[in-house]
């Protein structure tokens, strides 16, 4: 049996997927929420589809010259191993890149400008986690998907990839009132995922895993208590991040271009100047909650 090429079933798996889990979280809802909630229309139409489309062309550009000026995919590193075995490698690699990287950002104030986008919603749902500057979009995808090409990976691999960080991406966002179990002490959920989302600090800094958490158990940074309250999510202190309570469009037209000005606003915003006699937003760093109970 011949499968369709991944061109055909990445968008078709995504799609399904994102159904999935939009009836799932109006079935069994973790927190209580409008569809059309605050931020809904720069996230899904700005971030979701104009973002990642334009962004993808840029890395697909970078990681091209990359090539052509190393030649390393030519060398076929990884070329003989079986797709799974491939696939698995990079997987896990980048995992564990990712938790650490997404470690320093909550550290360091010039990273933060750059993340603090992804923590600004008030709501977390199957769509939050597009929500990203398009800076941290070229440095991680970058570093993601540049080693599959020069190191000689199957050429559909970048696209069953991408396709698992999607489907991945909107599970652990999702608003989806979910008990894993033991699982969660390995692979990353909605439980631990959006504790991190919290607008307080002394919980936010910690579940840095994307996928598999079992970096943020080996490396002290878990925190998942026997009740879950429903946090308040969003950016903590007196910051004033573009299109947060600014809605005032009524018609869909008016709601699209308010949202796409949002986006500019949101993505200008990274580059203000830093207030000297302010503290770093973040300064409640996981240097302090590290010592916190879970429990």
């Amino acid at each position: 049996m011949l499968w369709p090429s991944w061109k055909v079933l990445s968008p078709a798996i995504i799609m399904s997927w994102a159904v999935v889990v939009v009836a799932l979280e109006r079935r069994f809802p973790f927190k209580k929420q409008r569809f059309f909630r605050e931020g809904f229309f720069v996230d899904f139409f700005w971030y979701t589809l104009v973002h990642s489309y334009i962004l993808g062309f840029a890395i697909d550009w970078i990681i091209r010259a990359m090539d052509s000026g190393s030649g390393l995919s030519r060398l076929h590193l990884v070329s003989a191993w079986p797709i799974w075995a491939q696939l698995l490698f990079f997987f896990v690699v980048h995992d564990f890149y990712i938790y650490w990287f997404h470690r320093a950002q909550h550290r360091n104030k010039h990273l933060w400008r750059v993340h603090e986008a992804h923590h600004s919603g008030r709501d977390v749902d199957w769509v939050a986690g597009s929500r990203s500057h398009a800076l941290e979009i070229l440095i991680n995808q970058t570093i993601e998907y540049a080693p599959i090409v020069l190191l000689g990976g199957h050429p559909e691999l970048a696209l069953m990839k991408g396709t698992l960080d999607a489907v991945w991406g909107m599970y652990i966002h999702s608003n989806i009132d979910v008990r894993s179990g033991a699982l969660q002490y390995v692979i990353n959920g909605p439980e631990m995922h959006r504790l991190h989302h919290a607008q307080d600090m002394m919980i936010g800094n910690r579940n840095f895993s994307t996928k598999l958490a079992i970096w943020d158990w080996l490396f002290g940074t878990a925190y998942l208590p026997r009740d879950i309250n429903v946090p308040d999510y969003g950016l903590c202190g007196d910051v004033r991040f573009p299109g947060v309570n600014d809605a005032k469009a009524t018609s869909w037209i008016g709601k699209f271009l308010e949202a796409g000005a949002d986006y500019v606003k949101q993505h200008v915003f990274a580059f203000r100047k830093f207030d000297p006699n302010k503290k770093f937003e973040t300064d409640k760093s996981d240097k302090a909650t590290l010592g916190a109970a879970a429990e």
